[in-house]
Parts: structure tokens; C-alpha cells; sequence
């Protein structure tokens, strides 16, 4: 069978802005016919945005799942691959629809590129047809846009910044990281502030809000959209903030899914959210930082940030397969009279290049902290606000873009301009 070449099926290549979303709590069911296509669907299924589906796969292709769903129930979605030809394959999807449950989606993997063929079965019903050998990306893409309406394609970027060791600047880094994102790049942020007991985000952006972060993951069954609404305190046009109470009284021992609701109200209502993440290892921080679309370890130039930041590369490395590894950034760089490791040296040991590295100023950054303020205005123009620029620019996939638009973040922050101006 011969392809058109006047007209090309939808791409697959990445963007730089890119997000493929995590899928929710759905049902899979794969029907293979070729052990490569197997072997990339389990690989999807390992991903971190498929844990919160089950999914099964087997082989057989479509006449297998004909025969498996003829007295069973379908799954949320079935994907199958298939060789036969196209009346074949229709006579196949015909005698699934049969049985298909209401609200069952199905993806086809074929091994021919034919245009008619992907228009014939998108008119059948077909959710998507994608075209064989695939990448991981390529059926992670295609599935988690099932779930996705087309307006929230470019929101839900996570950005996870943990320190390599204590004292290391992260939370500075974090939330100079935000600002830039909101002002310098002009996209809707929020930052949230994870050391529930330490917490210094408040303090840094010069705000004591009476509610925040404690409220939605200490109660996370009463959290909905309204409520986290109402959590927010909004320090600029772009940028809000969920603070941290800084209290004592009482122990954060969450669930390793304590923060899913949080994440996923913001993931479909934010293009961007930034996770202060405290220095400590516990099942929710590491769940947290491995499930976030990028992760930044800040550390400085000397032996344990070193060694830290080493075990949380390759973690990520080992558990992210499909992701972009961990980004390195050393701060405090150049402290007076302090050996050092050389930035390459550093580099070469993690086996990744760093991202950015920030200039020691005590009277800069001590100005900033005291005053509640960022390090761009304080000093704008300066190398340290060009740095956190530049880190911002390389998360997101953006250039610096002027500030004449008017904010992003809704309903987010809309509701609580609303109730301020009344």
C-alpha cells in the first residue's frame, strides 16, 4: 500500500516547551504483535506519568482483543498494534465496538504510513493512529493527550530544586528560579514552599499569609480548586506562592501521595510550579522529586555536595529513563579563602554538565534575605540575576519575553484579585 505525500501525519518530535502530562487513574490494555512494539509498551507502562494507571499488555493484536472483551469489560483505553490489512483491521475494530464499554478509547499502532487509512479509522472512532517503529515519547505523548484538553497543552510544568546538602542555598535558588520565570520570562508561576517547619519562601517574598501549604496536604480529601484558590498568596501579577507555616507543632510524617491532589489542581491551572523541596529523604520528597518534570540539585563547590549530588543523579537517571537528567547548579561559588572543586572537575565526576553556576555575594544576597526581596530587584542587570535568568530560560524552554501581557494564572489567582479589589 502506497503513502501520500502530499499530506503528513502529525509529528512526534519534542518541543523545547513541551510537557506530556501524567495520565490519572485509568485502566490500559495492550494487544501486541511484534515483540518491539511489546517491549516499548513496557517501557511506557514503567514510566513515571503511567504510575498511576493499570495496564497490562499481551500479545495477540486485534483479534486477540475481539476476543477478550466478547464477555468482559474494556479498560479505559486499548491500544493495539497491528500487520493485517485494512479491511482486516476494520472488520476487527467492528467487532470490538460491539463490546466496547461507553467512554473506552482506542489507540492503533500500524506498521504503514497511509493517510487514508489514519483518516478512515479516525472517523470510526479511533482515538489516535500511530505509526511503528516507536519511541517511549511518542505513545506516552499520544496517550497522555487522551486526557488533556487541548487549552491546558502548555500548562503543569513541575520544576523540583533540592540541595545536595544543607546550607547550600536551594530555597534561594528555588525562589529566585520563580521570579524569573514569572517576570523575565513572563509565564504564570507557583512556587511552593515544601519545608513545612523550616520554611523560608514567606520570609523571601516578604509575605505572612495566614494559610498555605499545611492546609492543603495536611487535609488533602477537602482540597478542590476553591480551596487552593484560597491558600494562594499572590506576590506579583504572575506569581503566586503556597508558604509554609514555619511551626513546630506538629511532625510532617505524609504518605507518599500526600501531595497528588495539590499536584494535580495546579498541574491543570499553572504552566508553571515550582517545588521547594526540603532537605531531608523521606518516601513523599523522594516520590515528589522523581515524579516532577525536571529537577534541579543545587549544591556548592566542595566534597559532600559532591557525593550528594552524584546519588541524586543517578538515581534520576536510573528511575527517569525517559526524562532529561537531573540539572546541576553550583552556588557560592568563589568563597574567600575556601578550596574549591573546579566546576569541570564537578562536572565530570556527575557526568553531566553544569547548569549554571552563581557567584558568592554575601552583601547582595544577606541585602536581599533581610529585605524580602529577589536578587533582580536588588540588583538588576547583575551577574547573580542573570544567572537565575539564564536556569529559568533552560527549565522551560523560553527566551526572555517582555511583560506586557496581562497574567496567566487563572483561576488561580484571578479569584483572590477579585476578593482584594472588593
Amino acid at each position: 500500500m502506497t503513502s501520500e505525500t502530499s499530506e503528513q501525519l502529525p509529528a512526534s518530535e519534542p518541543t523545547n516547551e513541551e510537557v506530556i502530562a501524567p495520565l490519572p487513574r485509568i485502566t490500559l490494555q495492550a494487544f501486541c504483535e511484534t515483540p518491539a512494539v511489546a517491549a516499548t509498551m513496557q517501557t511506557v507502562v514503567a514510566d513515571r506519568r503511567m504510575d498511576k494507571a493499570h495496564a497490562r499488555i499481551q500479545m495477540g493484536g486485534p483479534a486477540a482483543a475481539v476476543e477478550a472483551f466478547r464477555s468482559a469489560p474494556t479498560p479505559n483505553i486499548i491500544v493495539l498494534e497491528t500487520l493485517s490489512d485494512p479491511a482486516t483491521l476494520v472488520s476487527h475494530l467492528e467487532s470490538l465496538s460491539e463490546s466496547c464499554d461507553a467512554g473506552t478509547k482506542v489507540v492503533v499502532i500500524g506498521h504503514v504510513n497511509d493517510v487514508q487509512l489514519y483518516r478512515d479509522l479516525i472517523r470510526r472512532g479511533v482515538s489516535e493512529y500511530l505509526i511503528a517503529p516507536l519511541e517511549t515519547l511518542d505513545v506516552l505523548r499520544t496517550l497522555s493527550e487522551l486526557y488533556v484538553a487541548p487549552e491546558a497543552r502548555n500548562l503543569g510544568r513541575v520544576i523540583a530544586v533540592m540541595g545536595a546538602k544543607g546550607g547550600v542555598g536551594a530555597s534561594t535558588v528555588a525562589h529566585n528560579i520563580s521570579w524569573a520565570i514569572a517576570r523575565s520570562l513572563d509565564a504564570s508561576t507557583v512556587i511552593v514552599d515544601l519545608d513545612v517547619a523550616y520554611g523560608t519562601a514567606g520570609l523571601n517574598f516578604n509575605q505572612d499569609p495566614p494559610q498555605g501549604i499545611a492546609e492543603a496536604i495536611f487535609a488533602p480529601e477537602r482540597l478542590d480548586s476553591n480551596v487552593l484558590d484560597r491558600l494562594l498568596s499572590r506576590c506579583s501579577d504572575n506569581l503566586a506562592l503556597l508558604a509554609a507555616p514555619a511551626m513546630l507543632d506538629r511532625t510532617i510524617d505524609l504518605n507518599e501521595d500526600a501531595l497528588e491532589q495539590l499536584l494535580d489542581l495546579l498541574r491543570a491551572s499553572v504552566p508553571c510550579i515550582v517545588l521547594d523541596l526540603p532537605h531531608q529523604w523521606s518516601g513523599w520528597v523522594k516520590r515528589t522529586m522523581l515524579s516532577a518534570d525536571e529537577i534541579v540539585i543545587v549544591g556548592e563547590p566542595e566534597l559532600a555536595s559532591l557525593r550528594n549530588a552524584k546519588n541524586l543523579v543517578d538515581l534520576s537517571r536510573a528511575t527517569r529513563p525517559n526524562d532529561a537528567v537531573a540539572r546541576l547548579v553550583l552556588n557560592k561559588i568563589g568563597v574567600p579563602k575556601r578550596p574549591e572543586i573546579n566546576t569541570g572537575e564537578f562536572a565530570k565526576a556527575l557526568g553531566i554538565d553544569v547548569l549554571c553556576t552563581i557567584p558568592f555575594d554575601a552583601q547582595l544576597f544577606g541585602t536581599a534575605a533581610n529585605n524580602g526581596q529577589m536578587i533582580a530587584e536588588v540588583q538588576a542587570g547583575g551577574k547573580a540575576a542573570e544567572a537565575f535568568t539564564q536556569i529559568a530560560s533552560a527549565l522551560t524552554g523560553r527566551g526572555e519575553a517582555k511583560r506586557s501581557r496581562r497574567s496567566l494564572l487563572e483561576p488561580l489567582v484571578s479569584k483572590l484579585k477579585r476578593r482584594k479589589a472588593s
